[in-house]
């Protein structure tokens, strides 16, 4: 028969003792402890092919993967996760990936670690089909959108809907001629593009939409804490020269449309009166009296802590089979502020 490795095998590996090794592989008391200590201890367990019996208590970690914790929206969306996970006697662990697929990557190989219970995207994986592969052996639960055809269970919001929503807005107040900005557009971010088709396709027979966009590279992310706002700018520059006739500014997310915003005022427009701005995720600062900036609210901290509690039932359920997935959507709901009006009569 053979023998099952025990957690003195480690220690005596890593000369550690016994409870250091019970502590870093439950997650418990990690500031204790050297990175090179924590990765002595996660190496012997998997060298040892250790598997701690977690039954259905709560200890070991959950991984949150994330963009960037500039952006509110993922704050929000992080603090929802978070307050669940604290409820309910979880420990968290959060990892930026800036968009970088090579950190997204390493995640995942930290991920595999058996102190790790669970594993929750505050995005869409860039890497879908690595990710489904590990969702067969750990629960893995995503914030997305409805469109996304990953087989993992996904709290998600649609975010063509939220284009469309917005579109029909500002068709209501005489709008004919929009732009959409946005950072980089490609099939990494389905959002983004959603959020473009839905606008696109609500103004099908009413006018006309055009697009800039700027890439955004994954070290200007990691590297430029001001990077969305710098960009709204740019993008809002680029579309006073380029199309003098457009009415009104579509921004890819709040954050970017400030930048749009101070940039529309720095040239000496008004808003709404020469310009309407608008964005989406109503993150916080978009209910400043000195912003109050009309955009689409999708819920974004109930989004959190749902997207928590299905990986908490697959945890408590020991389920990480496709036999049925789960899909939570959560509804857009325009909020009309007051960088929204009806258009000017001339262009610039």
């Amino acid at each position: 028969m053979k023998i099952k490795p025990t957690l003195r095998d480690i220690a005596d590996a890593v000369h550690v003792s016994t409870a250091a090794v019970s502590m870093i592989l439950a997650g418990k008391n990690l500031s204790r402890f050297s990175d090179d200590t924590i990765e002595a201890v996660y190496a012997a367990a998997r060298k040892f092919n250790y598997k701690p019996k977690h039954g259905i208590d709560k200890t070991g970690i959950i991984v949150i993967v994330c963009p960037s914790v500039i952006n509110p929206y993922y704050a929000t969306l992080l603090q929802g996760m978070e307050l669940a996970a604290e409820k309910n006697g979880y420990t968290t662990l959060i990892y930026n990936t800036y968009w970088n697929i090579e950190r997204e990557k390493n995640i995942l190989s930290f991920a595999q670690n058996p102190a790790v219970r669970g594993l929750i995207f505050s995005m869409v994986p860039q890497q879908p089909g690595l990710v489904e592969k590990m969702a067969d052996s750990l629960p893995v639960v995503a914030v997305g959108d409805k469109q996304d055809a990953m087989r993992i269970d996904m709290a998600e919001v649609n975010n063509f809907d939220a284009g469309y929503q917005m579109g029909a807005h500002l068709i209501s107040l005489g709008h004919k001629r929009v732009c959409y900005v946005s950072t980089t557009l490609n099939k990494y971010h389905s959002s983004r593009v959603l959020r473009y088709r839905g606008l696109c396709e609500s103004f099908k027979k009413f006018g006309t939409v055009s697009l800039i966009t700027s890439d955004v590279d994954p070290m200007s992310e990691l590297s430029t804490v001001e990077i969305e706002h710098r960009t709204g700018r740019a993008l809002a520059k680029k579309c006073i020269r380029m199309y003098p006739d457009v009415t009104a500014i579509v921004a890819i997310n709040d954050m970017v449309a400030y930048g749009v915003i101070d940039e529309i005022i720095d040239e000496g427009f008004r808003i709404p009166g020469d310009y309407s701005v608008c964005g989406f995720d109503n993150i916080y600062p978009s209910k400043f009296s000195g912003v109050s900036l009309t955009t689409i609210d999708h819920f974004i901290n109930q989004r959190g802590q749902s997207a928590f509690s299905l990986l908490q039932a697959k945890l408590e359920n020991g389920d990480t089979e496709h036999v049925a997935l789960t899909r939570l959507e959560f509804k857009n709901k325009l909020i009309d502020r007051k960088t929204t009006g009806k258009p000017r009569t001339k262009a610039h």
